[in-house]
């Protein structure tokens, strides 16, 4: 409850009061009329790169969460099922692709400062680490996405029997899972052993990686000695939903720079719903 309140409390002390000193100093408030909407899942990488971003620049947006299962929305918007999508009427513009949006935005004068956000570094380190994780995050939080009940994404049945028809557990691989002989009944069954079985051994495991991971970030506020990036923009985004994980244990720079982020990007944590 503190962790929900701080982040409440930060959240009006970077618009209304003085910042915490850890916290980089926001841009003024961007307030386009139309606003900007975001077509998102809250779960979803790609889409809090996009969220992140707008955050970080200070731009008033409208967030539409779709629901796991609705597919008419997004193909009527770009022609398929996918997120995120953004939507700007004043310029007639409908987008997907996470960081063409990002870039759209931060080179255009009416979202405020162009180019706040650094390019990429190209930092093979943290792909590598991204990718030693890879089936440990899969195996963590795929189940408590749809096990909370609270993410807005899987409000009904459908929406998070959707996700878990289209979303393998390891060590199944996607054509195996979507395309294979395996029941709808069974695919349920190993969420829900999944959310059963002692995850203490699992959770041991992320935590050396992010002992690993705290070593290779290089402050609060960046994780590249270049100031916010799109190294940021893709790690951030992807470390969020760890924190749906109950029982991870944060080294101290990259609790605070999860912390930071979340404030400066407008973008809450999971920690109060973790399971």
């Amino acid at each position: 409850m503190l962790k929900l309140l701080s982040f409440f409390l930060l959240a009006t002390s970077v618009s209304s009061f003085s910042a915490p000193a850890s916290v980089a100093p926001a841009p003024p408030k961007v307030v386009l009329s139309p606003l900007p909407t975001l077509h998102v899942y809250d779960h979803c990488p790609f889409c809090v790169r996009v969220r992140l971003a707008f955050g970080y620049k200070s731009v008033k947006h409208n967030i539409n969460f779709l629901a796991n299962d609705d597919i008419p929305t997004p193909t009527a918007l770009v022609g398929k099922k996918i997120a995120p999508i953004y939507e700007f009427k004043q310029d007639d513009v409908i987008m997907a692709e996470s960081l063409d949006i990002i870039k759209l935005i931060d080179s255009d004068e009416r979202f405020g400062p162009t180019n706040l956000i650094q390019p990429a570094t190209g930092r093979t380190d943290i792909k590598a680490w991204q990718k030693s994780v890879q089936i440990l995050l899969r195996t963590l939080q795929r189940p408590r996405y749809v096990a909370t009940g609270l993410l807005p994404e899987f409000q009904t049945i459908d929406g998070r029997h959707a996700f878990i028809k289209g979303h393998q557990l390891p060590p199944f691989e996607k054509p195996e899972w979507k395309e294979g002989d395996m029941t709808m009944d069974s695919k349920l069954k190993l969420y829900a052993e999944a959310m059963a079985s002692d995850p203490s051994s699992h959770v041991a495991e992320l935590n050396a990686k992010l002992v690993e991971l705290d070593d290779m970030v290089h402050c609060e506020n960046c994780c590249s000695g270049v100031g916010f990036s799109y190294d940021d923009v893709d790690l951030w985004a992807r470390l969020r939903s760890i924190t749906i994980v109950k029982g991870v244990v944060w080294p101290k720079k990259l609790r605070a720079y999860m912390d930071n982020l979340s404030v400066r990007g407008d973008v809450p944590l999971y920690d109060e719903m973790a399971l």
